[in-house]
C-alpha cells in the first residue's frame, strides 16, 4: 500500500476536501485564505546519503514552502519540529531552515525538540492568498493548457549519481514567486511535481474530473535521451509547479513555464496514444 491509497482509507473520517490537497484551507472571512501545510522527513527514507545538516535543514522546510506556493499563497511562518540521535546535529540543521525560509521571504516562528532513533524533521508552513485567486489541484477545463516550471528529472538524475545536477536534489528552490504570478493570473488549478509529473498530472486529472493528453515534443528535458524523459516522467524530488490555465492566462505569464499538453475529457493521463501508468513517489508499506 503506498501513501496515496492509505490516504483513502481516512478520507470519509476526515472529509474529502480536507483531503484533497497538500495544503488545507481556513477562510479568513475578509476576502483571503490561510493556507497550511506539514511534511515529516526521515534520515533514513527522505534525505540522500551525503547530505550535510544545513541541507537537511533546508530540505525539510523547502518541501513545505513548495505546497504552500502551488495554491499561490505568500508563505507568511514556518514551524520546525526536529526530533535528535544527536544534539550536536540540531544548529546546523536549524542554519539550512532558518536560511530557507528567510531566503524566501518568511521566518522559523516556533517549534519542538525530542530525541529520536534517527534525524526526523517535521515542519508545518502557512501562508495568506486572497481567496479570488486561490488555486488547488482542482479547477482544470477541458482546453486549458498543461505546464511545468523548470526542468523536472535533475533531482532523480542527482539521485541515480548525476553529481552535476546534486544542487537540485539536495537544496531544492520552492517556487514561491512564481506561484504567486502563476495564481494572480488566472490558473484554474496548481499543485508542485515533488512525486513525480505524471503521479501528479493523475492527482489533478483525479481532482478535477479531466484527462490530460501530454505532447512528448515539448518536454523540457535536461538532455536529449529517453533517460532524461523518464526522470522527467516519473522521477521524484523536484520542486517545479505544474498548473493548467487557459490559453488567455498563459499569455500573460512572466514566467518561465512550458506547455507540455492539454486538459481533455477522460480520466487518464495519455502520451504518443498510451495510459501511462500512476507512477512516482512515493512511500510504501508492504507489497504495494
Amino acid at each position: 500500500m503506498d501513501d496515496r491509497k492509505l490516504l483513502d482509507t481516512i478520507r470519509p473520517l476526515i472529509g474529502e476536501a480536507e483531503t484533497a490537497d497538500d495544503c488545507s484551507m481556513f477562510d479568513l472571512g475578509d476576502g483571503r485564505i490561510l493556507v497550511s501545510s506539514t511534511d515529516m522527513l526521515h534520515e533514513t527514507t527522505d534525505f540522500p546519503k551525503g547530505m550535510t545538516e544545513f541541507e537537511m535543514g533546508w530540505m525539510s522546510v523547502a518541501v513545505t514552502l513548495s505546497d504552500i506556493a502551488s495554491t499561490g499563497a505568500a508563505p507568511s511562518q514556518v514551524l520546525v519540529a526536529v526530533g535528535l540521535d544527536n544534539p550536536e546535529r540540531l544548529y546546523p540543521f536549524m542554519e539550512g531552515a532558518v536560511y530557507c525560509a528567510e531566503k524566501f521571504g518568511t521566518k522559523v516562528a516556533g517549534g519542538d525538540i525530542d530525541s529520536h532513533k534517527e534525524l526526523t524533521a517535521v515542519t508545518t508552513a502557512f501562508g495568506i492568498v486572497d481567496k479570488s485567486v486561490y488555486c488547488r489541484r482542482s479547477g482544470a477545463f477541458v482546453g486549458d493548457a498543461v505546464c511545468v516550471t523548470g526542468i523536472p528529472g535533475r533531482a532523480q538524475a542527482a539521485l541515480d549519481g548525476r553529481e552535476e545536477f546534486r544542487e537540485f536534489l539536495l537544496t531544492p528552490t520552492p517556487q514561491v514567486s512564481s506561484g504567486q504570478k502563476i495564481a494572480h493570473a488566472g490558473a484554474s488549478s496548481m499543485m508542485d511535481v515533488s512525486d513525480g509529473v505524471v503521479i501528479s498530472l493523475y492527482d489533478i486529472a483525479d481532482a478535477s474530473s479531466v484527462g490530460i493528453v501530454l505532447d512528448g515534443k515539448s518536454f523540457p528535458l535536461f538532455e536529449e535521451s529517453e533517460y532524461a524523459k523518464t526522470c522527467f516522467l516519473y522521477g521524484g524530488g523536484d520542486f517545479g509547479l505544474l498548473f493548467t490555465a487557459s490559453d488567455a492566462v498563459i499569455e500573460k505569464l512572466d514566467i518561465n513555464y512550458t506547455v507540455i499538453g492539454r486538459v481533455v475529457e477522460g480520466n487518464s493521463v495519455i502520451l504518443d496514444g498510451v495510459v501511462l501508468p500512476r507512477k512516482g513517489y512515493a512511500h510504501v508499506w508492504g507489497d504495494a
